[in-house]
């Protein structure tokens, strides 16, 4: 089971995700949750430590026993490196724990407040929103930048316009969205594009339907893509449980 709300942090989702059970009649089963791409960063408590996932290119798999229990804080597109202090592209497609991108003293110190608080979730919030301080008091942070390159993206508008739009080269804007989304512009808009297909497919639009509003070529295109970014086609991705891949964060 799934279930979200909107952080104090700027576009940023903090959720929880209880794993279900496995396979019927197989008794303690792990049951595997899809995880597509969406160009963030999570930071997650699992119960015994915190964990860094950075973005991914394709759909993760995580096989859980019934019962587990996770809290995280997903950030906003562009948001996590601020935050971690690493960029995103170092993380590309990584499972880490926080003290590999953190110092370690610093890391065990909010592992053990998380683990002896009942609100975790708050204090995992509270500490991004310290952090999240410290960085922009440096000037370190680019303000708006990240959701002006991904909004744009999901409009539709092709990386020429969006670098011309946010006053950038092409190699530059490239450069900054490594850092910033771990991969480049046309990687995110692939990203961006999927998870609006999706969101369409699921309220029963046709897929020639979807293809078209979505901004694919035709359906055979956007059946490659998803096959692509998510290992599996559109309708067995239909087929899952929705909150095995929760919705884009809100852009």
């Amino acid at each position: 089971m799934y279930s979200e709300r909107a952080s104090r942090l700027s576009g940023a989702v903090l959720w929880s995700r209880t794993a279900r059970a496995g396979p019927p009649g197989v008794r303690g089963a792990a049951s595997a949750q899809r995880v597509l791409p969406d160009g963030c960063i999570d930071l997650i408590w699992n119960g015994r430590g915190l964990l860094v996932a950075g973005p991914d290119t394709r759909a993760h798999l995580v096989c859980d026993p019934p019962g587990a229990r996770y809290i995280g804080l997903r950030f906003a597109p562009g948001t996590g490196p601020a935050v971690l202090g690493v960029p995103a592209h170092v993380l590309l497609d990584e499972r880490v724990p926080l003290e590999a991108v953190r110092p370690s003293t610093e890391a065990a110190s909010l592992a053990e407040r998380i683990a002896g608080a009942a609100d975790k979730g708050t204090v995992l919030e509270e500490a991004a929103l310290r952090q999240f301080a410290v960085v922009a008091d440096t000037g370190a942070l680019a303000p708006g930048l990240p959701t002006a390159v991904v909004r744009r993206l999901a409009a539709g508008l092709g990386v020429a316009a969006v670098a011309e739009a946010v006053g950038l080269g092409e190699r530059q804007l490239h450069r900054r969205c490594l850092d910033a989304f771990g991969y480049g512009p046309k990687t995110l808009a692939r990203v961006l594009r999927m998870r609006r297909a999706l969101r369409l497919a699921r309220r029963g639009i046709p897929f020639a339907e979807v293809a078209a509003v979505a901004g694919y070529a035709d359906q055979p295109h956007l059946a490659r893509e998803v096959k692509a970014l998510a290992d599996v086609p559109l309708g067995r991705l239909l087929e899952e449980p929705a909150d095995a891949y929760p919705p884009y964060p809100h852009i």
